[in-house]
């Protein structure tokens, strides 16, 4: 951006910015996404997220690759764990490898598609727009696949 000599160019910033959390997974065989938006990104909130896995996969045992986070470790996530009666199985990552969570390769995917360069007029829009990339992807998981480097035979 430039500005005549001596004159300062003012940007308007209508307030403190509204923030959303989104915390998901990706099932490595199917393409298929697990996401919820949040107002925090706290252990309640990955305890949701594991509860939401559950209730999709109701007969099934899940397991769950993720990183050594200290969101992923307290009473509530154990809790979850103790009610899912073995069927949730947690698989950890070495600490500071995001390439080795598919996820993390679908977030990247999600940042270049819906948010780089973009502004939305609200909160709202955003999260509209974030429901609308990941249920488009549920449409046609193997896009999701391709994206996570999933080649399930």
């Amino acid at each position: 951006m430039w500005a005549p000599v001596g004159q300062q160019v003012m940007i308007s910033t209508p307030a403190q910015p509204t923030r959303r959390y989104g915390l998901g997974a990706v099932n490595w065989v199917t393409g298929e996404t697990v996401v919820i938006t949040r107002l925090h990104k706290r252990r309640r909130e990955v305890a949701e997220l594991l509860e939401a896995l559950l209730d999709k996969h109701r007969h099934e045992t899940v397991y769950v690759a993720w990183d050594n986070a200290n969101t992923h470790e307290d009473d509530e996530i154990e809790a979850v764990l103790r009610s899912a009666a073995g069927r949730l199985v947690l698989l950890y990552l070495p600490t500071y490898s995001p390439w080795l969570n598919p996820i993390e390769m679908l977030w990247r995917q999600f940042r270049r598609e819906v948010t780089h360069c973009e502004l939305f007029a609200s909160i709202e829009a955003l999260i509209e727009a974030t429901r609308a990339f990941f249920d488009g992807y549920n449409k046609r998981p193997d896009g999701v696949c391709s994206i996570i480097g999933a080649h399930p035979v």
